[in-house]
């Protein structure tokens, strides 16, 4: 499969504080990838930097062959990097379905199918952003970047604060668009084996730098390096 993302030695962070060291991986199209470690390492840091809204000191952005280091923040979404930030973002005055259609851009991804892998959101389509309940919400955030048709999703702490059903239906939802859908998926989770459980590869951050990289059933199989690394029990 062709090249999908590369990122070159990244050093970056906000301002002159400096969060990410020297980070270097590539994605091909259709690769998932579990980004894990402890609390503030840098994971959101990372995810942030690919949308192009940190300080980039050094490195290098690679988008599908072209570098994208310089590139604005809206240019890279138009280019196919769909975001679900951790704090969702829903707006009081927009119903379920005005959150889809506004982001709506041309693609497999429309109306019918997010209501598909949504029936929640189908039910819920004329209540307003502030009637939702968090799963909803959160629901509508994934569905609002898929309509944009990307080629690469980013989830940050998709099941923060979720209740165990609604972390079983959204994890269905990531698997099928990693298997079925063929999308490449980034996903930052607290949870680390759950995110192992649903991705191909991964990688573990330590203070801003990159300490391990394997596939997903590989690390998973490591009770050691996951105590270790990542604060899981064996």
């Amino acid at each position: 499969m062709a090249e999908l993302l590369r990122l070159e030695n990244v050093t970056a962070g906000y301002g002159d504080s400096i969060v990410l060291e020297d980070v270097s991986f590539n994605m091909q199209q259709g690769d998932s990838l579990a980004l894990l470690g402890r609390n503030g390492v840098g994971k959101s840091t990372l995810l942030v930097t690919l949308m192009g809204l940190t300080r980039l000191h050094s490195g290098k952005v690679v988008w599908q062959g072209k570098d994208i280091s310089k590139v604005a923040s809206y240019q890279r979404a138009h280019a196919g990097l769909g975001w679900v930030p951790q704090e969702r973002f829903m707006f009081p005055s927009l119903t379920v379905e005005e959150h889809l259609t506004v982001v709506a851009r041309p693609g497999p991804w429309n109306i019918k199918k997010i209501y598909e892998i949504f029936p929640r959101l189908l039910e819920r389509r004329s209540n307003m952003g502030n009637q939702l309940s968090g799963g909803e919400q959160q629901m509508v955030a994934i569905a609002r970047a898929l309509m944009t048709n990307p080629s690469l999703l980013l989830l940050d702490e998709p099941m923060e604060g979720l209740a165990p059903i609604i972390v079983q239906d959204l994890s269905r939802v990531i698997r099928r668009l990693i298997s079925d859908e063929g999308l490449a998926v980034i996903v930052v989770e607290q949870h680390a084996k759950l995110a192992l459980g649903m991705t191909s590869n991964a990688i573990v951050l330590e203070r801003g730098r990159i300490v391990h990289q394997s596939d997903s059933a590989s690390l998973m199989q490591d009770a050691e390096t996951l105590s270790r690394l990542v604060a899981v029990a064996a």
